[in-house]
């Protein structure tokens, strides 16, 4: 779909264009056809998986040495727009690459490594990352649940809530806390593999949107893992958290911008084509001022967006102007896509049509990966 901005877009290479016709070919291809399929059953099936892997879709800034294609966050920031613009959901392609992968390459020892990166490229291993419990969503200092050192083991107890790729996972960053008393500086990052005895995977949770997505509660008793499947160094993963979230919450930002822009460009070909008292919905004053005014606002994300997101390819975004992107574009995205659907009238609270369905799934963006509110109190520190 030809997009309705007008803004020039230099961040991106011919490599990563080259990327993206690959990313559009296989979402017509691959994803399309099989969308009400993964909604029935609540998630992507696992062929899907490999085939991604196959095609380079997955861990694609990851290392060459660790069966990465050694590309950089472009080449995600791509995958991420292409998914958002085509209207698909439910592939967790992007947490499994760009969120949870890289825990396990910056952090992990050269053994954790060496097992683990190169089948979740493949897409034979895929990967989930467990933080909310039901008592602590985005305070992640009252985490109940334990590892306590016994011996060469951790035993784990606790549950997880909210979990994406939950059903599906089979590797997941498990976040306990190794010594409670210490509040956040007992908090520690641990492998866990979950075919161990004692890890159980809850039934898929009924979501307001995103039904392809697979989200469930995870639940451990007494299971036991090697003190070796410990990431990084224990008590430091709080802070490995508060580092590596700011990408996470700078990826929900450019999936936000991806999806105005096409829910845009879709809202004026429909505008233009509905016949109201006679004339093209697109004619009346309202509609013309009302789509005048959100693609300035498209506009002012996408330049915001492409802004950090040249600063993140230098790795040089913070903590702070994730926050801002967060917080900004879910919040802007969430007040047009309810302004288009007014746009359509009745036809606008189908499920058949695209803003339906971009309406009901975007919702989650100002919940996951940190509130707007605590978006606002990062920001705040800093004024």
């Amino acid at each position: 779909m030809d997009s309705v901005l007008t803004f020039p877009r230099t961040v991106f290479r011919e490599d990563h264009e080259a990327y993206r016709d690959t990313v559009r070919r296989f979402i017509e291809r691959e994803c399309k056809p099989l969308q009400a399929q993964w909604d029935k059953e609540g998630r992507v099936d696992r062929e899907t998986w490999l085939k991604a892997g196959r095609e380079g879709l997955l861990c694609t800034a990851q290392s060459e040495e660790w069966g990465g294609a050694g590309g950089d966050f472009g080449h995600c920031a791509v995958l991420i727009e292409e998914i958002a613009s085509s209207g698909i959901s439910g592939p967790g392609f992007y947490l499994h690459s760009d969120i949870i992968a890289p825990y396990i390459e910056r952090l992990g020892t050269a053994a954790q490594k060496a097992r683990w990166l190169a089948s979740c490229a493949r897409g034979e291993t895929i990967l989930a990352i467990a933080m909310s419990e039901p008592g602590a969503g985005s305070d992640l200092k009252a985490i109940r649940t334990t590892a306590v050192r016994d011996g060469d083991e951790y035993v784990i107890n606790g549950s997880k809530t909210f979990i994406s790729n939950g059903l599906n996972c089979d590797l997941v960053v498990l976040v306990a806390k190794t010594q409670p008393e210490l509040g956040a500086k007992g908090v520690s990052l641990i492998l866990v593999e979950a075919d161990r005895p004692g890890f159980r995977k809850g039934a898929k949770l009924e979501k307001m949107g995103q039904e392809a997505a697979d989200t469930s509660e995870l639940f451990f008793d007494d299971l036991r893992v090697p003190v070796s499947n410990l990431l990084g160094e224990e008590g430091k993963g709080f802070a490995y958290l508060m580092t590596e979230l700011a990408q996470e919450r700078f990826i929900i930002a450019i999936g936000c911008a991806a999806k105005l822009e096409a829910m845009l460009t879709e809202t004026i070909r429909y505008t233009k084509e509905r016949m109201v008292f006679g004339k093209p919905l697109f004619d009346f004053q309202n509609t013309r001022f009302k789509l005048a005014d959100i693609k300035a606002r498209a506009t002012a994300m996408r330049m915001m967006v492409d802004m950090y997101l040249a600063e993140h390819l230098r790795r040089k975004l913070t903590v702070e102007e994730a926050a801002i992107a967060k917080l900004y574009c879910t919040e802007e995205l969430g007040r047009a896509l309810d302004e288009l659907l007014q746009l359509y009238g009745g036809y606008g609270y189908m499920m058949a049509y695209p803003i339906c369905r971009a309406f009901v799934d975007s919702r989650v963006s100002r919940i996951y990966g940190g509130t707007s509110e605590v978006m606002k109190e990062l920001i705040s520190r800093n004024l």
